[in-house]
């Protein structure tokens, strides 16, 4: 396990798209282009298997939705289970027959060809035509497209973004005129880019180093974050008491959201090791932002990722919904009668009350900061008073 919990950091105290780790060299290499560190090896989560796809006991959601009926329907079509899609079952692609974008002599277009999608440039004299294998982003905001040429696994040079309803540069590459045709493709894979982004996007992916993308379960399943499930219904069809099965919620909530939800959505530690802590892309890791909060305790359950979001279910966007969440710790104001106001003080609310308003906290508190050619506005999860004008903080 990573040893989050362990860092002391002289900082005032990171899912998201949806929970959004898309788009490429902020898809594949996550944010930064190739020199970032992608999550741990699988050996270090105990949540994933190093067995292969047989061999570890992976069943499929349906086999879970039998007992965890509720749990199973309402996370079906949460952003995270689309989180991969083939291209065959992409709705964005399967929506548009047709999307193009130019820049300077080289033109492109995604073409619907039955359950293929085509992605092609040219450069007016040559061309590439490559079937879309996989479609990265359930298309909240974006989606970008894994490609298969000369052998290698290519990230798309352009993206669609829902805002556009079209095609744009992917983030991470530069505003300019691609120096070749192969270049305005897109950027080859490394095996080690393949492993990390397939198995933050996906389930059962890997092994090991070794990508088992036949058997491979498209979006974040339960036996992503739980593990493999064969022996856990068997222990439960035998009445066995032990469960065999991860249980995130039995982590602390520094390890919940460091080491669990960071893996993906990256953790203090990862960002730490980033030129200049990311700049501006960590507003996209939660568990870091977070962390810098000010007067954040790690320790405290009610600032772990869970407290505000419930992992079963598609995320929740009214802002109103986040005010019992703030409340939970912070004192608010009451009416004790026609010319009275007190503070109401319970020993579980121990943050002082906010002196402008109890309602829509985090239209304040955790500002949506727009991302420069993500044409997305991401809410910034460390809290703090905002205010207009200020530079972004790292």
């Amino acid at each position: 396990m990573l040893a989050t919990g362990k860092i002391q950091l002289g900082v005032a105290s990171i899912f998201t798209l949806g929970a959004i780790l898309w788009f490429g060299q902020g898809l594949l290499s996550r944010g930064q282009g190739p020199a970032m560190q992608g999550p741990p090896p699988a050996t270090t989560l105990p949540w994933r298997s190093n067995k292969p796809f047989k061999e570890a006991g992976y069943v499929g959601g349906e086999a879970c939705a039998e007992c965890h009926v509720r749990e199973f329907k309402s996370y079906h079509d949460a952003a995270m289970a689309r989180a991969l899609q083939t291209a065959a079952d992409s709705l964005i692609l399967k929506s548009h027959a047709r999307l193009t974008f130019r820049v300077g002599p080289y033109s492109y277009e995604i073409i619907r060809d039955g359950d293929r999608s085509i992605y092609s440039v040219s450069d007016g004299k040559r061309s590439i035509a490559v079937p879309i294998l996989y479609s990265f982003g359930q298309g909240k905001a974006g989606q970008t497209y894994v490609l298969e040429y000369k052998g290698a696994f290519y990230e798309s040079r352009v993206s669609y973004y829902r805002a556009l309803d079209g095609l744009d540069f992917t983030i991470g590459y530069p505003r300019t005129v691609p120096s070749s045709l192969e270049e305005a493709l897109g950027r080859a894979i490394s095996l080690d880019e393949t492993l990390s982004c397939f198995g933050c996007h996906a389930t059962a992916s890997s092994f090991g180093k070794r990508l088992q993308l036949e058997q491979m379960i498209p979006g974040v399943s339960c036996e992503a974050c739980h593990g493999p499930g064969r022996d856990h219904i068997a222990a439960m069809e035998a009445g066995r008491e032990e469960t065999r099965i991860f249980n995130p919620g039995k982590m602390s909530p520094d390890e919940l959201s460091q080491e669990f939800c960071g893996s993906c959505h990256r953790s203090v530690e990862q960002v730490l090791n980033m030129p200049q802590q990311g700049g501006i892309n960590n507003v996209r890791f939660q568990p870091y932002r977070l962390f810098t909060s000010r007067g954040h305790d790690p320790t405290d359950p009610r600032l772990s990722c869970v407290a505000c979001h419930n992992p079963h279910e598609h995320l929740r966007e009214d802002v109103a919904y986040y005010d019992a969440k703030c409340l939970a710790c912070h004192q608010t104001k009451v009416e004790l009668g026609p010319a009275a106001r007190k503070v109401a003080l319970a020993k579980d609310r121990t943050a002082k009350a906010c002196p402008i308003s109890d309602r829509n906290c985090v239209t304040c508190h955790m500002p949506k900061v727009d991302l420069p050619g993500a044409h997305l506005k991401f809410t910034d999860h460390r809290i703090r008073i905002a205010r207009p004008g200020e530079p972004y903080p790292n």
